[in-house]
C-alpha cells in the first residue's frame, strides 16, 4: 500500500488528487490524503466578476470534503508547516491550534501562493489601503468598495481608479487586466464612465507582456503582438497606463512608484486594486538530523525545486531548461506543481530600477498550466507506485497555454479575449525565430469569448466536483 499526500487543493493539487484517485482505483489499498488550509475549492478565474459585484463568492466555490468522500480521498483541514523528507511525514497546524503528523510515501506540493502584501508597505485589504481579487473574501471586499465608489459617482463625484500590480516582482497581470476591463465596461453600462479616470499600473516591460514575454500572432500575413492588442483596447476604453514600475509604498491617498529609469511618481487614487507579489507558503524542510534544509529544497522565494535547470541567466534560458516531470532531484518521491514549483527563471526579462527595486514580472503558473503540472506529477507517482520510471511530462516549453480574459460579463453584450499560445515558455531550440509556433498563437476579441468564459466557469466547477462524466472535460 502506498500513501500519497497532496499539499494544497487549488487547480494543481485538487486535480492531481482526482487523477490519483481515478488512476489507482482498484489497483491496491492505496491511501490518498489532501491537506488544505482552506476547506473549499475556488475557481479563481471567476473572482474578477466577484470583484465588481456581478457574482457572489459562493458561486465560485464548493466544499472539498464531500467530493473527497465520494472518490475515496482523505481530507485534512490545516496548514503544513514542516516537511521531513527523510522520515517522510509532514506537520499540520490545525485550525483549532493543534498539530497533526501525516505520513507519506509520495508527496505533491501544490500549496499555491503566499500573498506577500507586506512586501509593499500599505498594500492590501487587511492591513493596507488597496484591494485584491486573489481570494473570495478579498474579491467580496473589493466589490463592496467598488460599489461604494459607484454610489459616490452617481452623486456626481469624479474619481480616480488604479488597477494593476502592487510590486515589481508581481505576477497575474492577466487577472488585473480582466478586472480593469470589467470595471471600465461596468461603468459604461451605468453611464458613469465619464466620471472616472482609470489608470493601468504595471511592472510589465511592455503593455500586454503579462509576465510571459508577450505574444506574437499572425493575421493576413502580418505579425501582430499582444502589445498592439492591449494598446488598442486601452485607447478605445480611454484607460491611461504606467508600466515598467515598482510600487514602493501606498498610503490612504497616494501610490508611490519608481520606474526603470529612476523616475519617481506619486499617484492619487480613490480606489485601487493591486496584485501583490507571490511568495511560497512558509514551510520548513527538515532533514533526519533536525537541520533546516529549506534553502536546499527551495529557491529564495520558497518554491520547491524540481527537474529544471537552475542558475542560468535570463538570456541563456531556453525550452529544455524548464521542468518536465516536476520531480525533485534530491528526494525522488517529492513532486511540486502549480505555483509551488520553482521555475528556472522568469519569462519576461528581469530588470531593476536604479535604486535596486526589482521590476521583473514573475512567470504565471496558474490555471491550465497548474492543472497540467498537477496531472503530470500525479501520473508520475502512479508510474513509481507501479514500478516504472516517471514518464509523464508537462513542460511549459512544450505545452499550450489557454486563457479567456473577460472584458465584460454579459451573455448578450459581453466581450472576452480568447488567447492561445504555444508553447507558454519560449522554446528557441524548437522554434528558433520566435520561440513559439505562431501558427498556434492567436488572440481573438468578441462575444464568443464571453460565452466561452461563461462555459468554462460552469464546466470546470462541474468537472472538479467529480460529477458524472467529469473525465470527459479536458
Amino acid at each position: 500500500m502506498a500513501k500519497v499526500v497532496v499539499v494544497g487543493a487549488g487547480f494543481a493539487g485538487h486535480y492531481a488528487a482526482l487523477i490519483l484517485a481515478d488512476a489507482l482505483k482498484g489497483k491496491g489499498n492505496h491511501e490518498i490524503t489532501v491537506i488544505s488550509r482552506v476547506p473549499k475549492f475556488t475557481y479563481i478565474p471567476s473572482l474578477v466578476w466577484v470583484g465588481v459585484g456581478q457574482m457572489k463568492s459562493e458561486d465560485v466555490q464548493f466544499d472539498l470534503k464531500p467530493v473527497y468522500d465520494k472518490v475515496g480521498i482523505n481530507f485534512v483541514h490545516g496548514a503544513v508547516t514542516e516537511v521531513h523528507p527523510d522520515d517522510q511525514y509532514v506537520v499540520v497546524e490545525k485550525p483549532d491550534g493543534g498539530t497533526q503528523q501525516v505520513n507519506y510515501d509520495y508527496i505533491i506540493m501544490a500549496t499555491g501562493p503566499y500573498l506577500n502584501f507586506e512586501g509593499t508597505p500599505g498594500l492590501g485589504p487587511d492591513k493596507g489601503f488597496t484591494h485584491s481579487i486573489c481570494t473570495p473574501p478579498h474579491a467580496t471586499k473589493a466589490a463592496a468598495a467598488y460599489l461604494e465608489l459607484v454610489s459616490r459617482m452617481e452623486k456626481g463625484e469624479k474619481v480616480k481608479i488604479v488597477i494593476g500590480t502592487g510590486h515589481g516582482a508581481a505576477t497575474r497581470q492577466g487577472a488585473a487586466f480582466e478586472y480593469i476591463s470589467n470595471v471600465h465596461n461596468d461603468l459604461v453600462d451605468r453611464g458613469l464612465r465619464d466620471r472616472a479616470e482609470i489608470l493601468w499600473l504595471s511592472n510589465e516591460p511592455a503593455l500586454g507582456d503579462f509576465g510571459i514575454d508577450g505574444l506574437e500572432m499572425k493575421y493576413g500575413g502580418e505579425i501582430f503582438t499582444s502589445e498592439d492588442m492591449v494598446q488598442f483596447l486601452f485607447e478605445k476604453y480611454g484607460i491611461k497606463w504606467q508600466i515598467r514600475s515598482h510600487v514602493k509604498q501606498v498610503d490612504e491617498k497616494k501610490i508611490y512608484t519608481i520606474d526603470l529609469d529612476g523616475n519617481e511618481n506619486e499617484i492619487e487614487y480613490d480606489f485601487a486594486m493591486l496584485i501583490p507579489q507571490f511568495k511560497a507558503q512558509p514551510i520548513k524542510w527538515i532533514d533526519k538530523d533536525g537541520n533546516d534544509i529549506t534553502d536546499k529544497m527551495c529557491n529564495p522565494a520558497g518554491f520547491v525545486k524540481v527537474d529544471a535547470v537552475y542558475g542560468k541567466k535570463w538570456d541563456e534560458l531556453d525550452g529544455p531548461d524548464w521542468p518536465r516531470t516536476y520531480q525533485n532531484p534530491t528526494y525522488k518521491n517529492v513532486f511540486a506543481a502549480g505555483i509551488a514549483f520553482a521555475p528556472p527563471g522568469p519569462l519576461s526579462k528581469p530588470q531593476q530600477a536604479p535604486d535596486g527595486s526589482p521590476i521583473a514580472p514573475a512567470p504565471p503558473r496558474t490555471g491550465y498550466t497548474a492543472e497540467l503540472s498537477g496531472k503530470a506529477a500525479a501520473l508520475n507517482i502512479v508510474d513509481m507506485i507501479e514500478g516504472r520510471e516517471p514518464s509523464h511530462t508537462a513542460s511549459m516549453a512544450e505545452t499550450p497555454g489557454l486563457c479567456v480574459a473577460s472584458l465584460k460579463h454579459h451573455l448578450l453584450t459581453g466581450e472576452a479575449v480568447t488567447i492561445a499560445i504555444y508553447p507558454v515558455a519560449r522554446n528557441r531550440a524548437a522554434y528558433p525565430e520566435y520561440g513559439r509556433d505562431l501558427d498556434n498563437c492567436v488572440a481573438e476579441i468578441g462575444l464568443a469569448g464571453a460565452w466561452f468564459k461563461w462555459f468554462l466557469h460552469h464546466a470546470f466547477l462541474y468537472k472538479l466536483q467529480a460529477k458524472p462524466g467529469w473525465k470527459m472535460i479536458p
